[in-house]
Order: structure tokens, then C-alpha cells, then sequence
């Protein structure tokens, strides 16, 4: 399918991580050009725990799968993004997002990015982490700033420590909510 909306996937070290052909494949299916930046974290559990994994990533987007910002002197490999995916997003990436804090590629790329693009967040943390008083005052700022965050009730739910469902995580209603 040719397209000309690029998507980018921000993914976090989160076990969903492991499944991050399931957005790109339903991203592609929807008419994206997919691109796939990851944390730092992410890319080591998928380099050290998931032999070929990054590779069998970038020959499904077509693209290279970004982890750290590059020099200013190397041209960009991707193409701007249209929208952004944030998933799975991480209590610890979600801290740092609201605060503006852009340590990583993947920070500064969401960071900037509510300025620019339409950004869908769906989170991936248990229940003991979302119930900080900090995560609801992030989550709220967030969706203000107008990133569209499916957290509760048709989005993702959280659950009790080491009891996390990879098949109940919530894909699909991700890429539905990215704009048509």
C-alpha cells in the first residue's frame, strides 16, 4: 500500500515492546509509512534479549530503527513524522515527557512533537506505579498539551505488579485513534 502519512512509533522498555510488529503491521494495514524509534532501553532488550529482532523490524517498516539522536552533521534517515505513536509508554518516559525533560531521541522527538503532530499515547505500567499521585497530575497535563493518552476505560488498564496480559494490551484501539 502506497501512503503518504508517516507514523512514528515510539516505543518504551516495557514487555510490549516485545510485540511491536502487531502496531506496525495494523499501522501499515491503515495506510502509514511506519517508522519505529525506540528508547534506549527498549533497543537493548531488543538487541540483547531478541537476536534479529531489529533487524526483522526495519526490514518490516522499510526504514532504519532509530534509538539515539544523531550528530548535526549526518542527514536525517526518516521522513518527518504526521502522527505519533507512544506505545508502550512507561511510567518513567511518561515523568520525564510531561516535565519536557528530552534525554533520549525518543524524549526529544515527543517533547517537540506536541507542537507538531497529532500524538497518541497508550501506556503500559502496573497499577502500584499508576497509583503515584504524579502519574494522574502527567497524565492530565498531557491530554491538555492535547496528546490523546488511553489510559482507563478504553484504553489500558493497569495491572497488578508481575501480572501484566501481553495478549489483553490494547493495540488496536491505539492505531484507531490515530487521526484518519
Amino acid at each position: 500500500m502506497t501512503t503518504n502519512r508517516t507514523l512514528y512509533v515510539i516505543a518504551c522498555a516495557a514487555p510490549p515492546a516485545r510485540r511491536l510488529s502487531v502496531p506496525i503491521k495494523a499501522a501499515q494495514r491503515a495506510g502509514w509509512d511506519v517508522c519505529l524509534i525506540l528508547t534506549p532501553s527498549a533497543h537493548r532488550w531488543l538487541t540483547e534479549d531478541a537476536e534479529g529482532e531489529i533487524e526483522a523490524l526495519e526490514q518490516l517498516t522499510g526504514h532504519p530503527v532509530r534509538h539515539q539522536y544523531k550528530l548535526p552533521s549526518q542527514p536525517d534517515v526518516l521522513p518527518p513524522p504526521d502522527a505519533m505513536l507512544v506505545a508502550p509508554l512507561t511510567n518513567n518516559t511518561l515523568a520525564k515527557w510531561a516535565t519536557a525533560v528530552s534525554d533520549t531521541l525518543a524524549l526529544g522527538l515527543i517533547t517537540e512533537g506536541i507542537a507538531l503532530v497529532p500524538i497518541v499515547a497508550l501506556p503500559h505500567f502496573n497499577d502500584a506505579q499508576a497509583a503515584h499521585p504524579a502519574v494522574q497530575r502527567h497524565v492530565a497535563f498531557l491530554r491538555e498539551a492535547g496528546v490523546t493518552v488511553l489510559l482507563g476505560e478504553g484504553g489500558f488498564t493497569p495491572h497488578k505488579p508481575k501480572h501484566g496480559n501481553l495478549d489483553a494490551y490494547p493495540w488496536q484501539a491505539a492505531i484507531d485513534a490515530l487521526p484518519a
